[in-house]
Formats: structure tokens, C-alpha cells, sequence
């Protein structure tokens, strides 16, 4: 419980709220003194409402550093409403769509710490499976989906990532190297999508794109899986703009989701 000598309770609750929410529409982490100033809150103050929200699990410390974040378990107390508007119920149809179109294998993942977990999975048709479920997790360096999400991360969330050279190698093709994911990742941003090319398994390729909200922030990453004869370098310009149109649309399905709960 927040509590102080000279604050009322529910005072001590509308502060630590302001935290989250504060924290929650920025996209970097902030340290005790800097949330003190931005919010108008005595240090002593901010330092308990802090530390309390750290112990109950609602705020993490930046690895190596003083800044805080959110943390998952904000996202979980929302998962319900995430559920019924946002990502993975509400992308299933047009993942299933997505699915049809280019009869390959779909993932929906988003940023979990320093790794991508899927949300959302929808199989293709045929034979071909891959061994991957919702809520796996995956790393960032060898796959589709973790390299948009990691090169559209702010630098204060992938620096520490980039510092743990050198990455697991799964196959010859893996990036091992913090220079090599560097370039990589200034060409996820450039491309506007990232490829795993036979890096975390032979045989299989990879494409990605980053799903942003209107505001510019990004949701998640939305990419297609398949043999390399079936991703190839000649279609995988078409497989992005494909992924692109279905991501603009499970963005403007969740829009009108949430107008219709609030209306």
C-alpha cells in the first residue's frame, strides 16, 4: 500500500497512477529525480511510489541504469481489453486473410524484455508446420519479427540487446556481431521490412513488418514464414506490401473496436 505522513491515501493512489500513465505514453525510461520533476512530485515522494511500484511488479529498472519502464505486467492487467480491442483476437481474421492470400505461415509477436513472443498465429495450408505457438518466445537477432521490433525499439531499450555480443548462432547465416545487427537494423528501417534469411533454421525465410498505430508508435511486428522456394528474393517486395495492407487493416479494425466498447 502507498502511503505517506503528510498524503492521504487516495492522494498516494493518483500519484502512483500518474506515474503509470506517464510512463506508459513515453518511450523512453526515466530515473526517480526526472519523474520528481516532470510530475511536480517531492523526490522522497517519488522514490517510495517507485520502489512500491518496482516491489508489486508494475515498473522495471532499465538493465544497467536508473530508468524505469513499465513493465509486462501492466500489459497483463489489460490483456482483457487487449483481448476484445487490440492485437490478437481482432488480427486473427485478417492473419487468416493474410494467410490465404500468400498460403504461408503467420505471426503476430510483440516486444516481451529482450525477446519477441507471438500473440497471434495463423498455420498455412499444406503440410508444412512450423514449431512455433502463441506466447513462445524467440530472439531478436535471428528472426523476421525480432529484428523489426528491435530496430524500431527506442536506442535506451535496444542498446543493452546490441551490448551482448556475441548472439547464439543457429545456423551459418545467424548474425553473431553487434556491427553486423547494427547494419542489419538500419535496414529493417530503411527497407521498411526485415528478412530472416535461413538464420535462425535452414531452409526457412522469413519476412516482416513493423504494425504502427496512427500516432506513430509501434504495436507489433506482423511477418510470414516459409520454405525458401516458397520465399523467395523475386516475391518478397510483394509478401511486405501484402503484410503492410494486412497490418493497416488489423490497426483500422482495432480503431473501430474501440469506438464501438467506449460508444
Amino acid at each position: 500500500m502507498l502511503s505517506e505522513a503528510h498524503d492521504s491515501q487516495p492522494g498516494s493512489i493518483a500519484r502512483a497512477l500518474s506515474v503509470l500513465e506517464f510512463l506508459d505514453s513515453s518511450q523512453r525510461g526515466w530515473n526517480i529525480s526526472e519523474l520528481s520533476r516532470q510530475l511536480s512530485v517531492p523526490k522522497s515522494t517519488m522514490h517510495l511510489i517507485v520502489l512500491t511500484l518496482e516491489r508489486l511488479g508494475y515498473v522495471s529498472r532499465e538493465p544497467g541504469s536508473r530508468k524505469y519502464s513499465l513493465s509486462v505486467k501492466v500489459w497483463e492487467l489489460g490483456r482483457g481489453l487487449m483481448r476484445n480491442i487490440l492485437t490478437p483476437e481482432i488480427a486473427l481474421p485478417h492473419m487468416n486473410e493474410l494467410v490465404r492470400k500468400v498460403q504461408l505461415t503467420a505471426h503476430l509477436a510483440v516486444l516481451e524484455h529482450d525477446q519477441a513472443m507471438y500473440v497471434q498465429k495463423v498455420d498455412c495450408p499444406g503440410l508444412i508446420r512450423f514449431d512455433t505457438y502463441v506466447g513462445k518466445r524467440t530472439n531478436l537477432h535471428c528472426t523476421a519479427v525480432g529484428k523489426v521490433l528491435l530496430a524500431h525499439s527506442p536506442e535506451d531499450k535496444s542498446g543493452h540487446i546490441l551490448e551482448r555480443e556475441p548472439f547464439a548462432r543457429y545456423t551459418r547465416h545467424t548474425i553473431t556481431s553487434t556491427a553486423l545487427l547494427r547494419k542489419e537494423m538500419a535496414k529493417v528501417r530503411q527497407q521498411g521490412y526485415g528478412v530472416d534469411d535461413q538464420e535462425e533454421e535452414l531452409e526457412v525465410r522469413c519476412v516482416a513488418v513493423p504494425v504502427f498505430r496512427r500516432t506513430g508508435e509501434l504495436v507489433a511486428a506482423l511477418g510470414v514464414c516459409g520454405t525458401i522456394g516458397q520465399v523467395r528474393p523475386d516475391n518478397i517486395e510483394k509478401l511486405a506490401e501484402r503484410l503492410r495492407e494486412a497490418g493497416q487493416n488489423i490497426i483500422c479494425a482495432s480503431r473501430r473496436a474501440l469506438r464501438d466498447r467506449i460508444a
